[in-house]
């Protein structure tokens, strides 16, 4: 049974499972096969509807044996009262308690596991969302530690030692993340004299680049990195040069004015910065009025632009300030 396996991705996947399923609702996970759980990157729990699982390059639904599907037609239908269940299990038992996460439509679990969640939004007096309720459908993404990753562009990211300011460029699902974690493990740690090694501050708003929970840090980020947990972009970034001195500082999903803002403060102060965005094209990343301010002052010398066409993590190219190509 997969319970039992030493691959430790399956493991990864299984014993989160395990931990927000009811008993029996795990019991049908039970007999999938390591090599669906190894890949496994989302599982959709959708009240009344079937269990989806979503691998890099497939998709299952789960049958009430336990066996594997691709006809939605023929897969076990999940009971209200086990959703319900797995709703207590991510929320710990209240939705008051992680209303601040709703607002953003997700929820970071233990692990760095992010927890997409759709349902009735209920709006403020500034016709924001505030938080949801009558949650149907819960999108369970598994953060993976994939060490290594980023070796394939150290040739193209440093320089004499010294890395440049890098922005990861991809659509949803294609490993920016996974990617960032593994080069903020790279500098904290780093291997002289291709990586000079230096002092790290993780600004890590959703906790997923850490995996930070209950005063652990799930993710091995190396021995000089600083997590600001749970902290907003912009200001945390403004926290970390004034009280902490980091050489690098290293953020996910940037977008809003303000993080424009402060990295070009970072950048000004001599700091290199390592983030990631949203975009199918350093083009399309550029039209933004916004990130065309960060292009023109050209806050990043490196742009690495990921898809999945081999599977999550996939460079296509990298950029260098001018948009011009670099060797990868």
């Amino acid at each position: 049974m997969a319970t039992h396996a030493t691959n430790d991705a399956a493991d990864h996947a299984v014993s989160l499972l395990q931990r927000l399923c009811p008993p029996s609702t795990f019991r049908l996970f039970e007999d999938v096969p390591l090599s669906v759980w190894k890949e496994a990157e989302e599982v959709r729990f959708r009240r009344d509807q079937p269990i989806q699982i979503l691998t890099s390059n497939r998709e299952y639904f789960l049958r009430s044996d336990g066996s594997l599907t691709s006809d939605w037609t023929t897969a076990m239908l999940l009971p209200q009262e086990q959703f319900a269940r797995i709703l207590q299990a991510v929320t710990q038992s209240s939705l008051y308690a992680v209303e601040e996460e709703l607002r953003r439509g997700f929820i970071t679990i233990s692990g760095g596991h992010r927890v997409g969640v759709a349902g009735r939004a209920i709006l403020n007096e500034n016709g924001q969302v505030q938080t949801f309720r009558s949650i149907r459908s819960l999108a369970l993404r598994i953060a993976r530690e994939r060490r290594g990753v980023a070796n394939k562009l150290i040739p193209s990211l440093f320089q004499r030692g010294q890395a440049h300011s890098t922005l990861l460029l991809s659509p949803p699902q294609c490993g920016k993340t996974t990617l960032l974690r593994d080069l903020v493990r790279v500098c904290s740690y780093g291997a002289r004299p291709t990586i000079t090694p230096a002092k790290v501050t993780v600004i890590d708003e959703r906790s997923e680049l850490s995996g930070h929970w209950d005063d652990e840090v799930m993710f091995d980020l190396g021995p000089r990195t600083d997590v600001l947990a749970a902290c907003p972009k912009a200001e945390g970034m403004m926290m970390a040069i004034r009280s902490l001195s980091p050489e690098i500082v290293v953020t996910d999903e940037i977008g809003r004015e303000n993080d424009v803002d402060a990295i070009l403060e970072a950048v000004n102060a001599g700091v290199l910065v390592f983030a990631s965005a949203h975009a199918g094209s350093l083009e399309e990343w550029r039209r933004r009025p916004s990130m065309q301010r960060l292009f023109s002052n050209r806050a990043f010398t490196r742009y690495v632009l990921l898809s999945r066409r081999l599977g999550p993590c996939t460079v296509e190219a990298v950029y260098d300030e001018t948009g011009q190509n670099v060797p990868k």
